[in-house]
């Protein structure tokens, strides 16, 4: 799973959420989150982000939309949905939740961290030949975790950590919504399938380009 506010959902998401799919070989669960703990909250609806993920995915099978953050009160806490997705897959089959680096870096200061790694392996999207700085706390933690390869990560259900190189591509929500709010259009930043419905982009257009 790959969790954000995909505030707008644009290439960059898609990108690594697809790499990450074939490097794994499994498919990818995008889940929007309704009430981000770390960030700003969205400037589009939990149905208006939903809408333009689910339009950005049209014509391939591997990625797919899971709403159950966007139905879920108070803030989205990641450790909530893996707790959900592990009780539908059952306790034996492998799950991996998708962080890029910087994330990963901070993941001490998510909420009930340590319990993330009994419920799923971690997938640290990172660039090629790119080792960040991590916490004493945290490698300390992930010391024994670290797995050779993708085909590792199915010998057991959780706990281990997997290094995905993906390719980096420079593109923000904010820049996007700069974009629109500005009466521009963020061609070859965002899906062109955001541009075949005028409704989709509709609520950032109308928003402050400083937002």
């Amino acid at each position: 799973m790959l969790g954000g506010t995909f505030d707008p959902i644009h290439n960059a998401h898609l990108r690594v959420a697809w790499e990450a799919a074939e490097f794994m070989d499994a498919d990818v669960r995008l889940v929007p989150a309704n009430v981000p703990p770390h960030r700003d909250q969205p400037v589009a609806t939990a149905d208006e982000r939903a809408r333009c993920v689910r339009a950005a995915l049209a014509g391939q099978q591997r990625l797919m939309l899971d709403v159950r953050e966007l139905g879920r009160e108070g803030p989205s806490y990641t450790v909530d949905t893996l707790v959900e997705l592990r009780a539908e897959i059952g306790d034996d089959r492998a799950l991996v939740l998708l962080v890029g680096s910087d994330a990963f870096a901070g993941l001490p200061s998510w909420h009930r961290w340590r319990e993330m790694f009994d419920l799923a392996h971690i997938g640290v999207l990172t660039r090629p030949g790119h080792d960040g700085a991590l916490p004493t706390e945290l490698r300390t933690k992930i010391a024994s975790r670290r797995c050779p390869n993708a085909l590792a990560l199915r010998d057991s259900p959780a706990g281990r950590v997997l290094p995905i190189p993906v390719t980096p591509l420079e593109i923000s929500a904010t820049q996007v919504r700069q974009l629109l709010a500005q009466g521009r259009d963020p061609r070859y930043l965002v899906p062109e399938a955001l541009f075949a419905d005028s409704r989709l982009l509709a609520p950032y257009r109308t928003t402050s380009a400083s937002t």
